[in-house]
């Protein structure tokens, strides 16, 4: 019996004898498993707790004889949880997370054995540099890079299975400086936006002091039964499907959507959702999504930082989790051609330490003008600097699921419903006119008036708009499921940091000049309107003739990542993050280098299992239904019988005969082509040349054939899962 057909059989509706451990309530657990403000008040001096304190709220440096208190109150707490290994939890340039266990356990000079956990392991840690990728940052001789603690962020532990390990999430940076990780940039980002966000609030209210950036993830998974999965060698190795033929149903009937969740998944969903809580992680949402197989969950909104933290945690809980019950969690963004792939939504704002969201309408015609500014030096941000946010979502994985089955198209573009774009046409449409201290008043009681019905547009969201308003903040949908938040969030925050800082330029110019303050508010938000307005579209991103206005607007259109990451080595690329205080030019060039090579051995991957699939899998089993046509026609022929009897089973052997011969003769010339294109040395060089002389040219056709014969063979025979086992049997 083949692997395919022992894996049906193997397949139960039951959940895997894995006890259900969920809590009457989550407030009972949440937050168990994390060193929280509230433990460190019990763990802690008085002169620790405040020293941590202040760090956390104003990312002052801990001095390092208390950073011993504060390492001796955490490991106190950690060992009262039965902890006895600690670890610098951190995210490097890999797109996973990175630990190296310690145990508190050392030995004196005496040979006196004690458990032990000071200051200087707290703060800082040295993993080996040069075995991350680093983009020429470090050579294999220099190898030592350095994790530091980050405050902003509590310690936690994690549970695998009985043991505990203490995780204190870092930041991960060269010996000479340089970040290696996603988090540096990040904090960086978050940084210049609260700087930037400050000096502008300060127009409207010079209460606000700090300007924090909120995010809110959706994260979309796909799960499959794990036999299932074993027996599919491009789900192991690529987390994708590279061949399988549409089954006869998939999304088409819609009836997956916000359906009842199956009772396996179900079990997997609570459990997950249990290691979470603990961690300190706010799932709110679970449901069904639109494909078969998928599903989705969220939290509630977070500082960047802490919710970029908890999403790299939940990608790692949800596949460990996955294991127990026989299943296996696919955050690949396209591991099913056909059907809807997956996205992690990016839902950010921004609040002030007053309770204010800068996002959110407001109850005068002060805030709301306040909300005006934030709102329109947004949209100048994603116009200015669309081809930055392209690149920051650009993988190999997301080129699959990027302009099709509500996935948003390559091309960035801003949706604002229908109220916010007549608001912006109304203040638009003065462009001629000059403002004055009348029509200041007429202006703001107009805006008090329209914004608030904005309210009423909340649920119009355009699916294939990448970059939605939605409410009370933007939905970025064009990140990829199995992304680092990190990335596409140091974008954002940066792009809108810059905006902010001219804007405050721009409006001190006009009140220099003469200028009431709003007026000159007035005045520069018109601006930036009438520059910006080419990124609004409020239609269909799917079709052609939007591809064709974009172009004509001059957005860009960047559809390939090979091509996308160029955005991120310009000469304005560079001047925005280096003037930022985010990335220096060689950490630009570093990143630009470790996402090429990043695509080109994804791809790389992807064409040796085709290759491997086909050669050994296809093609075997093909050969086979061929003989079994052949014998049959041989015999019918030796009967005696007239060729009439046996023109179907002739006919089909043709055909079959025919997509044999095409997918040998294909990955045969995709083999020679690889061979050529890895002896390309100049890295983005070769990154095109795999993206168009491999992917492009093979991959579509080879898996056309292929699942033509899936359709023609013998089921028996056909011994990889098919798409209607791996989405429907569970």
């Amino acid at each position: 019996m083949s692997l395919r057909f022992t894996a049906i059989g193997n397949i139960t509706n039951e959940a895997s004898g894995v006890p259900d451990s969920a809590s009457s309530k989550i407030t009972a657990i949440f937050n168990e498993n994390v060193f929280t403000i509230k433990t460190a008040r019990e763990f802690l001096s008085d002169e620790a707790y405040k020293s941590l304190i202040t760090s956390i709220r104003g990312g002052k440096k801990i001095d390092r004889i208390v950073a011993n208190q504060i390492a001796n109150g955490i490991r106190a707490w950690a060992e009262s949880k039965g902890v006895t290994h600690y670890t610098h939890w951190f995210q490097p340039l890999t797109g996973t997370t990175a630990e190296k266990h310690d145990s508190f356990f050392t030995l004196k000079s005496d040979g006196t054995a004690i458990e032990e956990f000071d200051g200087a392991a707290l703060i800082q840690q040295e993993p080996d540099a040069s075995s991350f990728p680093s983009g020429g940052l470090r050579a294999t001789f220099e190898a030592r890079g350095y994790t530091a603690w980050d405050p902003s962020s509590p310690a936690f532990i994690i549970e695998i299975g009985k043991g505990k390990t203490l995780c204190i999430p870092t930041i991960f940076v060269s010996y000479t400086g340089e970040s290696l990780d996603y988090k540096a940039p990040l904090l960086k980002a978050l940084e210049a936006l609260n700087k930037s966000a400050v000096e502008v609030c300060n127009y409207f209210d010079k209460n606000v002091t700090k300007v924090t950036a909120t995010l809110g993830w959706e994260q979309e998974y796909f799960v499959i039964d794990e036999s299932l999965v074993n027996a599919r060698p491009d789900l192991v190795q690529c987390g994708r499907t590279v061949f399988g033929a549409a089954p006869a149903k998939g999304q088409q009937l819609e009836d997956h959507y916000f359906g009842s969740i199956p009772e396996r998944v179900y079990a997997f969903m609570r459990d997950y959702e249990q290691e979470c809580y603990k961690l300190g992680i706010p799932l709110r949402t679970r449901h069904n999504e639109v494909a078969p197989a998928q599903f989705e969950c969220a939290p509630i909104f977070e500082e960047v930082n802490i919710a970029v933290d908890h999403n790299a945690l939940l990608m790692d809980i949800m596949s460990r989790v996955a294991k127990r019950h026989k299943l296996v969690v696919l955050l690949h963004e396209k591991p099913f051609a056909g059907i809807n792939g997956s996205g992690k939504h990016n839902n950010w704002s921004m609040a002030t330490d007053t309770g204010v969201n800068l996002l959110a309408p407001g109850k005068t015609p002060k805030t709301n003008l306040m909300f005006l500014t934030f709102f329109v030096n947004i949209i100048k941000a994603v116009h200015d600097h669309a081809d930055i946010m392209r690149a920051a979502i650009a993988s190999a994985q997301n080129d699959h699921r990027l302009g099709a089955n509500e996935a948003p198209p390559a091309i960035i573009s801003v949706f604002v419903g229908q109220y916010l774009s007549k608001v912006l046409s109304d203040v638009e449409a003065r462009v001629n006119t000059k403002f004055d201290e009348q029509d200041e008043a007429i202006l703001k009681l107009d805006l008090h008036r329209s914004i608030p019905e904005l309210m009423l547009d909340n649920t119009d969201r355009n699916r294939t708009s990448p970059f939605a308003f939605t409410g009370n903040k933007f939905e970025f949908r064009a990140v990829g499921s199995s992304a680092n938040c990190a990335i596409s969030m140091t974008v954002l925050n940066t792009i809108m940091a810059d905006t902010l800082k001219k804007f405050k330029l721009d409006v001190d110019a006009l009140i220099e000049k003469g200028d009431k303050k709003e007026i000159a508010i007035m005045h520069v938000i018109q601006k930036y309107i009438v520059e910006s307005k080419n990124v609004l579209f409020e239609g269909d991103g799917y079709s052609d003739e939007w591809h064709h206005e974009a172009e004509r607007r001059g957005l860009p259109n960047l559809k390939t990542t090979p091509v996308a990451l160029d955005a991120m080595v310009s000469d304005k690329a560079k001047k925005l993050f280096e003037s930022n205080g985010v990335y220096s030019h060689t950490e630009l060039e570093a990143r630009h280098e470790i996402e090429l090579e990043k695509y080109i051995k994804k791809v790389q991957i992807e064409a040796r299992v085709m290759g491997d699939l086909a050669v050994n899998h296809i093609l075997p089993n093909a050969v086979k239904y061929q003989n079994v046509l052949l014998e049959n026609i041989n015999g019918l022929k030796a009967a005696g019988l007239d060729e009439t009897t046996y023109a179907s089973q002739l006919s089909l052997l043709k055909e079959v005969s025919a997509h044999i011969q095409i997918v040998h003769t294909k990955v045969h010339a995709m083999v020679e082509a690889r061979k050529i294109v890895n002896n390309i040395e100049d890295t983005r060089t070769k990154a095109i040349a795999y993206e168009s002389q491999v992917k492009s040219a093979f991959f579509d056709e080879i898996r056309y054939h292929v699942d033509k014969l899936e359709h023609l063979v013998d089921d028996e025979i056909w011994t990889l899962p098919k798409y209607r086992e791996m989405l429907f049997l569970r």
